[in-house]
């Protein structure tokens, strides 16, 4: 990737290889070494005492400043209540306490971080480090932080994920910080490289020192986010395998003599939440299992994500070996507290077991918001304040994202519409991951719009045949963003077709059947146009016009409706049989 991109990833790269090459990061100095004894006495040397260290890992935080939504009816997260609990961890031990980031720390969030380009997200990360992490060297050994990046760093492109890192204004202009000074702690990424010179766009890896000892700490997100994020933000990015960029610097690190190795994963999986440390024997569903059954057997942990959900197991590496992984649900509402002993002989780790911790708010430390958190918060929603209190309208009951067992839901079916009417369509599709949060019955709030629809993509209106359209309903089995929310267009699918490519088995546009060789006008946002969600065929489709926000068209479309407004799952979406 060249242009500006290419200008800051030298910068970055050429940071990092200074960094990790100069002399605070030569490893001769972690070799273990034998102990001595005693010339006089044949004795036998008692083993020193392992040596505590706990990483506190958090994942798809989400730009999450206000409170996350209740865990269990109880008040729960929020950046200021967070911060109190990360705060009363490393007091216990802070020579021995890490902070990590298992990606999606920014991106999908809530307007006072998303409006302010996810700069006050960067901030509060940075608040938490102390006077070990600089903006000067952010691979600085003693610095306490680290984190990964996931698919949505990548939301807004590689660009501006550079720039949110290394610093400098917005193109919009300043946001919370004039001017913007960037990360204080490094972002590490093993598998994300550029593709015309196969360099990393993030040091793939960081060497932290606690109390004496090295600690490796690599990166890597799921390789599919090409599928996920918009394409022509990552153009000239290669997502490569996670494994096998894990594996290299995993023995990258060992030929240091970097021994205990914690891996930052954004993909993941779910289980049974408990509560408690590690319990054997426990069941993980999803992609984490297999990745970590590939890994080397020098990695001692992984930090995960992605999933929003809980994990905390033992699973096997490559050789059997026990790997200890954790995931600590979403949106600031819990943390993962990982803890390990290392060997001062070694300095490998001889254990490691975790707890999840839920943040409630309810309880200590978490009834005593952090001061410098919450003044961070107040700056930020002052800030966006006349943006977000703009009222749309009143909901006569709330507007959600539950799905009928068809696939249809009730706020989908309403954004559909409101995109159509911008663009006068025959036809509008939307897709249901880019819905992030159900809008409440009552006053309805330009702000909480923005946290349904957090992207702020442009509308386009393409040209497609009715044939086109149904190759793209049948193209939906083959997505990760199934189903497609429709306005003007209705349809009926067969769950027992034998091939996913004839699974529509009726469809009608504007009431009337679907003919195959008429062409008609489909409003979808940027994100689908681009061949987002793997709708490669939205890609090659003639484009009519524009319009500049989905968030905007949903603002002007209810506030054209009479009050109280309302939506419902009205059957667009039906399940049905094929004829046999």
């Amino acid at each position: 990737m060249r242009s500006a991109v290419s200008a800051q990833l030298s910068a970055v790269f050429g940071l990092w290889l200074a960094c990790s090459c100069g002399p605070s990061q030569k490893l001769a100095r972690v070799r273990p070494t034998a102990p001595r004894t005693a010339a006089a006495e044949p004795a036998v040397s008692r083993p020193p005492e392992p040596v505590e260290v706990t990483v506190l890992a958090i994942n798809d935080l989400h730009g999450q400043l206000p409170p996350a939504q209740p865990m269990d009816g109880r008040p729960v997260g929020g950046a200021a209540v967070l911060a109190a609990y990360l705060r009363a961890e490393v007091a216990r031990a802070p020579r021995s306490t890490l902070i990590a980031s298992a990606g999606d720390l920014v991106g999908a969030s809530p307007p006072s971080s998303g409006l302010l380009h996810d700069e006050p997200a960067i901030m509060l990360l940075n608040e938490l480090g102390g006077p070990g992490c600089t903006y000067a060297d952010r691979l600085d050994p003693g610095c306490p932080l680290v984190a990964t990046v996931g698919n949505h760093e990548f939301d807004d492109g590689a660009a501006e994920l550079l720039r949110l890192i290394d610093g400098g204004d917005h193109r919009a202009g300043p946001g919370l910080e004039d001017p913007y000074r960037g990360a204080r702690f490094p972002v590490v990424c093993a598998n994300v490289l550029e593709r015309d010179t196969d360099r990393p766009l993030f040091p793939p890896y960081v060497i932290k020192r606690v109390r004496g000892m090295a600690m490796g700490f690599i990166g890597a997100v799921l390789h599919e986010t090409p599928r996920i994020v918009t394409p022509s933000g990552i153009r000239g990015l290669e997502f490569s395998d996670e494994v096998e960029a894990i594996n290299r610097q995993a023995r990258q690190l060992s030929a240091q003599g970097v021994a205990a190795i914690g891996v930052l994963l954004h993909q993941g999986g779910s289980q049974e939440p408990y509560a408690g440390r590690t319990r054997p024997d426990v069941t993980v569903q999803g992609p984490i299992a297999a990745l970590v059954r590939q890994l080397d057997d020098s990695v001692d942990f992984v930090a995960s994500g992605h999933y929003h959900g809980f994990t905390n197991a033992w699973l096997p590496s490559s050789q059997g070996r026990r790997v200890l992984v954790t995931q600590a649900y979403s949106a600031g509402r819990a943390f993962a507290r990982i803890s390990l002993a290392l060997d001062p002989r070694s300095q490998d780790v001889t254990e490691a077991s975790a707890e999840i911790i839920p943040t409630f708010a309810d309880v200590p430390p978490g009834d005593t918001p952090d001061r410098a958190a919450k003044l961070l918060v107040a700056r930020a929603e002052e800030q966006v304040e006349s943006l977000t209190e703009r009222v749309a309208g009143r909901a006569a009951r709330p507007l959600t994202r539950e799905a009928s067992a068809a696939g249809e839901s009730a706020l989908g079916s309403l954004i559909a519409d409101a995109q159509r009417a911008a663009l006068h369509s025959d036809v509008a599709l939307t897709n249901p991951w880019g819905i992030r949060a159900d809008i409440d019955a009552g006053v309805v709030t330009w702000g909480e719009l923005f946290c349904a629809q957090p992207f702020g993509n442009d509308l386009v209106m393409l040209r497609l045949t009715g044939h086109e359209l149904i190759e793209l309903l049948n193209a939906q089995w083959g997505s990760d963003e199934r189903f497609l929310q429709t306005s003007g267009l209705e349809y009926t699918w067969d769950p027992d077709a034998p091939t996913q490519q004839n699974r529509i088995v009726e469809a009608r546009v504007g009431g009337k059947p679907l003919n195959p060789k008429a062409i008609y006008t489909v409003t979808v946002n940027r994100y689908l146009a681009e061949g987002g969600g793997g709708y490669s065929l939205l890609a090659h489709a003639p484009r009519v016009a524009t319009a500049p926000s989905d968030l905007e068209a949903l603002f002007v479309y209810l506030k054209s409706r009479p009050e109280p407004f309302e939506a419902t799952i009205q059957g667009r979406i039906r399940i049905g049989s094929s004829p046999r």
